[in-house]
C-alpha cells in the first residue's frame, strides 16, 4: 500500500499528519495508543525531521537523489532509524505504557515489584511459513509445496505439545545441592544426588492466533490450526503482516542502494512498523485506589465470521486475573519476524538481514509487565529433521 502523500519521518518512523496523542484517564490506567506518538519538536535532540512528501515514484527518487543526504553513502539519511534513547540504553517507555515515576524512590521500587508480581506477561511466538512455490507470481498461486506442507504440521504439533502436559521421564530436578554426577560444590564425590519426583510442565494457553493476508502465510496457519485447541481464537488476516522491505540493511550488499529499493523502504517500512506498533505492547495494567488488575489487551484485530463463538472463550482466558501468561501465535513472514525482533529487543533494525529464519521456524519473545523483552528463541527448527529443513527453495544448511 502507497504511504499518505502527506507523512512526516521521524526518528527513523512514519507518521501521518493526523495522528494524535490520546486523552488523559481519570483513574491511573495506562492504556496503549494504537497511533504513533506526535512528532517531537525540531528542537529534540537526535531526531531529524523531514517534512518532504512521501515518494512514490522512482523518477521522484532519482530527482531528488542528488540532494538528500546519504548516511555513509549507503542510503538516505532520512531512512536510517534513530532510537529515543542512545544505544545500548534500554527506552523503559518505548511502548508509551511506562507510567510517570514516583517522586519517592522507595515508592517506585515498590510499584515496579508490585507489577511484576501481578502483571501479566506476553509469549510472543511468531512462525515463518512453510516452504512454497515462488515459480508463480500470483499470491493466490504461490501456495505451500507438500514439504511446506509437512513442515506446517510438524509445527503444529510441536506447538500441541508445548500446551499440553507433558511428563518428561528424563526431567529430573536436583534438590540437594549436588551436581548430576554425584560431586558437591566442593568436589567431594562420597554422596550421591537427591533427585526431586518428576512433575507434569505447566500447560501452555494459547489465547489467539495472527496470520498475515498471503496465501502462504494463510495455508501454514490452517494447517497448525488443526492441532490447536477448538476454544484457540483466530484473528482475521491482518495485511500489516504481510512480507516486504521493513528497512534498509548494514551491511549493504552493493554499497549503495538503488533507487527501486529506497522506494520499496519507503512503502514496506510504514507498514511494518504499523504492524509492530499494533501488536508489540507490554500487557495493560489498570491500577485503581483499592483495586489493582491485570490484563492483556488484544491487539485491535476482529475475528474470523467462523469463530465468534470461540473467540469469546478466547476473551475469558485473557482476561482472567489469575492468568499470570498469555500466549500469541503469529504466522507471517521472514523479513517481519526479523524487523520485529529487532525493534523488540532495540537493537538497530537495520541489523535484521544478519538472522536467517528457516520455513517453519520458532521465533518466540516474552514481553513482561514491567516493558522489558527477551529472546527464549529464535529460528528455532528442533521440531524439523534435516531433510525437512528448508530457507525458501534452499534445501538444508549447506547453501
Amino acid at each position: 500500500a502507497a504511504a499518505a502523500a502527506a507523512a512526516v519521518f521521524i526518528g527513523g518512523n512514519f507518521l501521518d499528519d493526523d495522528s494524535s496523542s490520546s486523552s488523559s484517564s481519570s483513574n491511573k490506567h495506562y492504556a496503549r495508543c494504537d497511533a504513533p506518538p506526535p512528532p517531537p519538536s525540531a528542537t529534540t535532540p537526535g531526531v531529524t525531521v523531514s517534512t518532504s512528501n512521501t515518494i512514490n515514484t522512482i523518477k521522484d527518487i532519482k530527482d531528488i537523489k542528488k540532494e538528500e543526504e546519504f548516511y555513509h553513502g549507503m542510503f538516505p539519511k532520512r531512512q536510517l532509524w534513530q532510537p529515543h534513547k542512545e544505544y545500548p540504553l534500554w527506552d523503559a517507555n518505548w511502548d508509551g505504557l511506562q507510567p510517570p515515576p514516583l517522586d519517592n524512590r522507595d515508592e517506585e521500587r515498590r510499584r515496579q515489584r508490585h507489577v511484576r508480581k501481578e502483571g501479566i506477561t506476553r509469549h510472543v511466538v511468531m512462525i515463518r511459513h512453510g516452504q512454497y512455490d515462488e515459480r508463480e507470481k500470483d499470491d493466490a498461486k504461490r501456495i505451500l509445496t507438500p514439504l511446506g506442507r509437512e513442515q506446517a504440521d510438524l509445527t503444529g504439533r510441536r506447538l500441541k505439545e508445548m500446551m499440553e502436559h507433558i511428563l518428561d521421564q528424563d526431567c529430573v530436578t536436583n534438590t540437594d545441592g549436588i551436581e548430576e554426577n554425584g560431586n558437591d560444590e566442593n568436589g567431594n564425590g562420597n554422596r550421591k544426588p537427591t533427585l526431586k519426583p518428576k512433575t507434569p510442565l505447566t500447560p501452555v494457553v494459547v489465547k489467539v492466533m495472527y496470520v498475515s493476508n498471503m496465501a502462504r502465510a494463510k495455508e501454514t496457519a490452517d494447517i497448525i490450526g488443526r492441532h490447536l485447541p477448538i476454544d484457540t481464537m483466530r484473528a482475521a488476516p491482518d495485511a500489516l503482516l504481510n512480507e516486504g522491505r521493513p528497512c534498509h540493511t548494514i551491511p549493504a550488499g552493493s554499497g549503495k542502494a538503488s533507487p527501486n529499493s529506497i522506494a520499496k523502504t519507503d512503502e514496506g517500512h510504514l507498514r511494518i512498523e504499523e504492524a509492530f506498533r499494533k501488536y508489540f505492547h507490554r500487557a495493560e495494567f489498570v491500577e485503581e485506589e483499592g483495586n489493582t488488575t491485570a490484563t492483556a489487551t488484544a491487539p485491535t484485530t476482529a475475528p474470523t465470521s467462523d469463530d465468534q463463538t470461540d473467540a469469546g472463550a478466547g476473551h475469558d482466558k485473557e482476561t482472567n486475573p489469575t492468568n499470570k501468561h498469555v500466549f500469541e501465535i503469529y504466522v507471517c513472514h521472514a523479513n517481519v519476524i526479523r524487523y520485529f525482533t529487532c525493534r523488540a529487543l532495540q537493537l538497530p533494525p537495520e541489523a535484521w538481514l544478519r538472522f536467517c529464519n528457516l520455513n517453519c521456524s520458532l521465533t518466540y519473545l516474552t514481553i513482561r509487565p514491567t516493558g522489558t523483552v527477551s529472546c527464549r528463541m529464535f529460528g528455532d527448527i528442533g521440531h524439523l529433521p534435516y531433510h525437512k529443513s528448508t530457507f525458501s527453495m534452499h534445501h538444508g544448511y549447506n547453501w
